[in-house]
């Protein structure tokens, strides 16, 4: 079962409609006992980092995420600035992320953007593989996924990067670190795409 991570950020609704089509098994965690014994965890994000970040410390989720996460080694995946938190740290923001992967959240130089206007990057855009994992499986590269976003993720181990996407400059998409995962985009946002993406991820 999937236990999607309800601490007050995300189109938690979108994501679960989706799970409920694909007759996948899932719930709605609504506080941080309901994380224990799950056998995956689901991060959605709309808003900014340390927003994001204070969510989860003051409601309690953090410390039962480390738990299940690190040591119990439950895969989690997590999305837009659900993405973002798995880092270190942000350009965004003062706190630390959570450190389950390498790497701190940038801001895209604008002047390397041709198209107005530059920021946010909002809209389709495609993804190339780099590096070969099941979360890619039946997906359409060329179709690609709906973004939205001003930053983005730099891995410091180009092993964590699955895939990549072009805006302005090359930035991780997709990223993977043992039993943590993260994409840029809004697969509840990606018809097919984001249907295939998240029914791989329950698939793991």
């Amino acid at each position: 079962m999937i236990t999607i991570i309800d601490y007050g950020s995300g189109n938690i609704s979108a994501i679960a409609n989706i799970y409920e089509r694909l007759n996948i098994h899932y719930k709605i965690a609504t506080a941080p006992n309901e994380l224990r014994g799950a056998d995956k965890l689901f991060l959605p994000g709309v808003g900014a980092f340390d927003e994001t970040m204070l969510l989860l410390i003051n409601k309690g989720f953090k410390e039962v995420m480390d738990e299940e996460v690190l040591k119990n080694k439950v895969p989690i995946f997590g999305i837009c600035v659900g993405m973002q938190v798995l880092g270190n740290s942000s350009d965004e923001g003062k706190l630390p992320g959570l450190g389950y992967i390498n790497g701190v959240v940038r801001k895209f130089n604008e002047s390397l953007i041709i198209g107005k206007p530059k920021l946010p990057h909002m809209g389709w855009n495609t993804i190339q593989e780099k590096n070969k994992t099941s979360i890619l499986s039946g997906i359409d590269l060329e179709i690609g996924f709906y973004f939205l976003h001003s930053y983005y993720f730099d891995c410091v181990n180009i092993s964590d990067v699955v895939a990549t996407t072009n805006y302005g400059q090359e930035f991780a998409s997709v990223v993977c670190n043992s039993n943590v995962y993260g994409v840029q985009f809004h697969p509840e946002k990606s018809h097919s795409n984001g249907v295939n993406l998240l029914k791989n991820f329950a698939n793991l």
